[in-house]
């Protein structure tokens, strides 16, 4: 079903009194949507799909049914929950552990890698009854016998998809066939690539609910959604010249690839700009410090791939840049809803360079949204923008400092009378400012350039049977394999085939066209239905 708002109180919803009192104690009162759903389905023992963003609320929405649902005399493992990196694991262990503040006798334990193993297997002899990990972690301690699984009642897939996008699909699936035949299994997934539906169908129960937070729904109207068309060339100063012209205090910049992160991030210090990349070949110290940087305000721009962002949760961020418009049409949703928090608003910009406008098209026809395209600030913009902050600049160090002794000196200068003061003036702030800057020339995407029918609405080519390219102008998997050319990891993904784990592709698996986002079961024949369970 399709998730609606609505306004739910905890106290009508039959949960535990301590559980309640612990939430009134954090502030909440009413549910999220996807909190009013998932809960009282989850309390009755069912296996449940969630499809819903980060910031939804979808911790508490498994979180709270897990606490109510673990007996505290007994010390054994109870539940588990997988998350796809460290940082995640953490914070939905610390969240469980606040709402469970007055359950006595229960604890939660987060288990991932980099933390010494022995102090993680000392906290699971004196008992723990809710493990949250990572899957690699989980699995070797599963394999220590330190993990012992037979007592498991509830496991819960917490951001399924870039669990996928990571390379853990198999370690899910060694997890999930250890754990007791009777059990409730529920997954929380911002995606639902067709990975995903493979395991909902082999490892739930044939009444599992599914719900979803349409993309529409999150879509934060507080958000103000712009695009520039440019030339591939000139991505890098565009995006330069819009963080000069806006000034955004915090900014996230996605980009799809790590390559791209640790480039544009080098470029835009380069350009005298405070930015940090992160992406998952970072170390664990070294995203913490990005991290760190970013929260503290001490770095204004944080450059990410979707994968590296998850557990990113900051509520001031001013803007959202989209360096690279993502393949994924629902990770805009997730990426823009990064702004426009908290009754704030926020803007989001995204560079589209040639036939991505077809993309950028699909995105407000799937997201029922409208990103209105903008012109790129010119030089004359640009350059008194950047007048006005070096002036303001200057007048705030006029009202906070002493400058007497620069006075003097520069009195006994101009009594020489080489040049004025308005010319000494005009020089410092050319300093500042740097070299004159140029319009940029806009050559905008074209149906006619790239052999199109004009006015066509298939976007295919003239003569064309429609084997070729795809609605978006991009070549098919054919065209290139006729050329000798690879296929790109997704592709890969969505005939079945596997990859290795440690690299970060820019989107994961494929999933079914869902024209108006309507629910879609993943029947058997692909056609809606519920599928039934695999026997094992």
């Amino acid at each position: 079903m399709d998730i609606t708002e609505q306004q739910v109180s905890y106290r009508e919803s039959g949960i535990d009194e301590r559980i309640i009192r612990a939430v009134e104690e954090m502030g909440f009162e009413y549910m999220t949507p996807i909190q009013a759903q998932a809960i009282p389905i989850m309390l009755e023992g069912k296996d449940l799909i969630g499809q819903a963003q980060t910031g939804t609320g979808k911790t508490a929405a498994f979180g709270i049914p897990l606490i109510q649902g673990i007996d505290p005399q007994e010390r054994s493992l109870q539940a588990i929950v997988l998350c796809p990196t460290r940082e995640l694991a953490i914070q939905a262990a610390e969240e469980i552990r606040r709402f469970a503040k007055y359950i006595h006798g229960l604890k939660v334990l987060p288990v991932y890698g980099g933390q010494d193993i022995t102090r993680q297997i000392r906290g699971l002899a004196g008992g723990t009854q809710i493990v949250v990990g990572t899957p690699g972690r989980v699995m070797d301690h599963m394999r220590r016998h330190t993990i012992k699984t037979a007592q498991v009642k509830t496991v819960v897939l917490d951001e399924a998809d870039e669990m996928l996008n990571m390379g853990f699909r198999e370690d899910i699936e060694t997890i999930l066939k250890d754990m007791p035949e009777e059990r409730q299994t529920a997954l929380f997934s911002a995606t639902m690539p067709k990975p995903i539906l493979e395991i909902t169908k082999e490892y739930q129960k044939e009444d599992a609910q599914y719900l979803r937070m349409v993309p529409k729904e999150v879509t934060i109207a507080l958000v103000k959604q712009a695009y520039y068309q440019v030339q591939r060339k000139d991505k890098e100063e565009v995006l330069a010249r819009l963080l000069d012209y806006y000034h955004p205090a915090r900014s996230l910049i996605f980009c799809n690839t790590k390559r791209m992160v640790d480039e544009l991030t080098e470029h835009l210090k380069d350009r005298g700009f405070q930015a940090e990349g992160l992406h998952g070949d970072l170390s664990q110290n070294q995203r913490d410090t990005v991290m760190n940087l970013f929260r503290n305000g001490r770095t204004a721009i944080l450059i990410a791939t979707d994968v590296a962002a998850r557990g990113i949760d900051v509520d001031d961020v001013e803007a959202v840049f989209n360096y690279d418009v993502p393949e994924d049409i629902e990770y805009y949703v997730h990426r823009i809803g990064r702004t426009g928090r908290a009754g704030k608003t926020g803007r989001s910009f995204t560079l589209v360079v040639g036939r991505e406008i077809y993309k950028l098209r699909d995105i407000e026809r799937v997201c029922h949204t409208k990103i209105k395209e903008r012109s790129i600030p010119s030089a004359a913009d640009i350059t008194s923008v950047k007048a006005e902050k070096v002036l303001e600049e200057a007048l705030e160090t006029m009202r906070s400092r002493n400058l007497d002794k620069t006075i003097e000196f520069l009195e006994s200068r101009l009594e020489e009378g080489e040049y004025t003061a308005l010319e000494l003036a005009a020089a410092f702030m050319k300093m500042k400012m740097g070299d004159d800057i140029k319009d940029i020339k806009v050559e905008k995407f074209k149906m006619k350039d790239f052999g199109f029918h004009k006015g066509g609405s298939d976007g295919r080519r003239r003569g064309d049977s429609g084997r070729g390219r795809r609605r978006d102008g991009r070549e098919s998997r054919g065209e290139r394999s006729q050329r000798g050319e690879k296929s790109s990891w997704l592709e890969k993904s969505a005939r079945g085939e596997k990859r290795g784990r440690g690299s970060e592709p820019g989107r994961g698996g494929s999933r079914k066209k869902e024209p108006e986002l309507g629910v879609v079961w993943p029947g058997k024949d692909g056609k809606g239905g519920k599928g039934k369970k695999k026997k094992k």
